[in-house]
């Protein structure tokens, strides 16, 4: 695994005036183009990516690439 820089500006992912636990996805940017995701409930598990790909996901997301998970609704995302 590799190793995680320290000192990293972690932006958390949280609606607009939530304050509280979450859980919430925090991202930050580390040196060579190096993205980095975690969870708040197990900032432990960081998952690393590059920024060239960040980006792409980005422009997904507002491209609505992914709304079909937002519609799910109560249903079982696994089946």
């Amino acid at each position: 695994m590799a190793e995680i820089p320290t000192g990293l500006a972690w932006i958390r992912a949280a609606p607009e005036g939530e304050d509280g636990p979450g859980p919430w996805i925090e991202i930050a940017f580390g040196p060579e183009d190096q993205v980095y995701l975690r969870e708040t409930s197990a900032p432990e598990n960081v998952v690393t990516t590059t920024q060239k790909k960040w980006d792409a996901f980005v422009l997904g997301v507002q491209a609505g690439e992914f709304d079909h998970f937002a519609e799910l609704g109560d249903e079982d995302p696994a089946v």
